[in-house]
């Protein structure tokens, strides 16, 4: 599988040592923003992420464990739920170290692994992996879209949708809506860049495959919010309900929780 090349106009490549500063700045943020540096170990269970990305027996498997960890029958649902879980790892250290450092990293699948874990954001490890310093931080987007939604996303959600049939309008909701759950919870461990990542993130979300998904909004100022067009099928779980985001919510109901949120953090 092919890497997409995410280097934009006026970046320059830089040195190993920035790249892993940031990506160990970045990690501090917590769990989806961790990524591994260095060899792969020896240790057994860690595999290709090509394999993720594109072999339809280890998505169908990933799928089948989603579904019984979730204890549902319909891998419709499972596949939906595996899928933006994937998406939010999948953006969550390259739009740390976007927004955090101005450096585009490239997650090229042909040096990444992963590794099976029961619960808690799927492990990464990065073998080798190539940084480039941004000098015009508003060319970001585009060559971050094209690293993680054309090289990693695409790629696993036309695999899933080999496996498992389901709209593809959803998968890419669903891939909205990490993004913006990835900038929102950056914005919040680091309220100095919220404003950066709201920025990036309506840029992203008017561009390619996520256009039209939902609307990154600021129903109280210092307070963005993310709406969603489409439903994940989370509700479909048992004792699952709607999501904060879902385009099921009454946007009455939406706006009155976005005020209590608003006043509740005191901001």
């Amino acid at each position: 599988m092919p890497s997409v090349r995410p280097g934009a106009p006026g970046s320059f490549p830089a040195s190993p040592a920035v790249v892993a500063a940031a990506v160990a700045d970045v990690a501090a943020a917590g769990g989806y923003f961790g990524l591994d540096l260095g060899p792969v170990p020896r240790e057994p269970g860690w595999r290709p992420l090509t394999d993720l990305l594109a072999d339809p027996a280890t998505v169908e498997a990933r799928i089948a464990d989603t579904a019984g960890r979730l204890g549902t029958a319909e891998t419709r649902v499972a596949a939906s739920i595996l899928f933006q879980g994937l998406a939010a790892r999948f953006w969550s250290p390259p739009l740390g170290a976007a927004v955090a450092h101005d450096l585009l990293v490239d997650l090229a699948p042909r040096h990444v692994h992963w590794r099976a874990v029961a619960e808690g954001p799927l492990p990464l490890r990065a073998a080798h992996l190539e940084g480039w310093e941004v000098r015009d931080p508003a060319r970001i987007a585009g060559p971050l879209y094209r690293s993680v939604v054309t090289g990693l996303l695409e790629p696993l959600a036309e695999t899933v949708r080999r496996v498992v049939p389901i709209a593809p309008g959803l998968l890419w909701g669903n891939a909205a809506s990490a993004l913006a759950g990835t900038l929102l919870e950056l914005g919040r461990r680091r309220p100095g860049l919220a404003a950066k990542a709201v920025a990036l993130g309506r840029e992203l979300l008017d561009t390619g495959l996520l256009r039209g998904t939902g609307e990154l909004a600021e129903p109280a100022p210092g307070h963005p919010a993310f709406a969603r067009r489409s439903c994940c099928l989370f509700y479909r779980l048992p004792g699952g309900g709607m999501c904060g985001d879902c385009v099921l919510v009454d946007p009455g109901i939406r706006r009155e929780r976005w005020a209590r949120a608003a006043r509740e953090s005191g901001r």
